[in-house]
């Protein structure tokens, strides 16, 4: 699909909204989509692609798919083999210290992780560190005021976390998946983009709205409204020589 393009924005949209009764077709579909963007800055044939958080292996299989050397770094036992098998070549890893050596990636990947650690520089910092120079680092984040900050109990996030999750529990009979502050955590765009544009060892390549259909560069350049208009920051990196 055209990136970007309302096409591609609606499938993606419908996709995640079945993402609870068929996982495979969402993240599959989304699988897909993080691939084709990586690879319009780089071929990833023969390439060692680094999945850190990566779940049940949807990224990293769609990466071997395409020739890559792929390895997925998970750190919940519970989201890396929900079926009781997890991923060939899947490792329990903490992302905040990966069992890897400096520079062994040419791509490191992380798709919607950063929203739930508590400490988002050191999380990157690690990334980086695994990179190899000239490698790119792929980060995408839901942000906290985006319309989906609140994950399962968005948008309702916007009246208060702790309200939110208890209409959510009301709603469903349930209790929610995420909590403030244990798992899920309020990462801003604005901080975030002024952290990686002051860090000497990479230099960002693209800053843009993962799936916003028009101009996804421009509306990450508008203080304030970005913070929620951009629904989930995509920052293409590449590691400083």
């Amino acid at each position: 699909m055209k990136d970007p393009s309302l096409r591609r924005s609606i499938a993606l949209f419908r996709a995640f909204r079945q993402e609870r009764h068929d996982p495979d077709r969402c993240y599959g579909l989304l699988a897909r989509d993080a691939a084709d963007q990586v690879e319009r800055h780089v071929r990833v044939r023969g390439r060692v692609v680094v999945d850190v958080g990566g779940g049940s292996g949807h990224f990293t299989r769609e990466f071997r798919r395409r020739g890559a050397h792929g390895y997925l770094f998970e750190p919940n036992p519970r989201e890396l083999a929900p079926r009781g098998m997890p991923p060939r070549g899947a490792v329990l890893a903490d992302g905040y210290l990966l069992p890897l050596a400096d520079g062994v990636a040419d791509v490191c990947f992380s798709s919607n992780v950063l929203e739930h650690v508590a400490d988002p520089q050191t999380f990157l910092s690690e990334l980086v560190r695994v990179t190899r120079p000239g490698g790119l680092i792929y980060v995408a984040f839901t942000n906290w005021y985006s319309p989906w900050g609140g994950h399962e109990w968005a948008p309702w996030h916007y009246l208060g976390a702790e309200r939110a999750r208890a209409r959510y529990t009301r709603r469903t009979g349930r209790a929610a998946k995420h909590t403030l502050g244990e798992n899920l955590f309020a990462v801003h765009i604005g901080p975030t983009l002024r952290h990686v544009r002051a860090r000497p060892d990479v230099v960002v390549v693209s800053a843009r709205s993962r799936y916003w259909p028009v101009l996804p560069g421009a509306v990450t350049r508008l203080p304030g409204l970005r913070e929620v208009l951009t629904w989930n920051l995509l920052l293409i990196l590449r590691r400083c020589p």
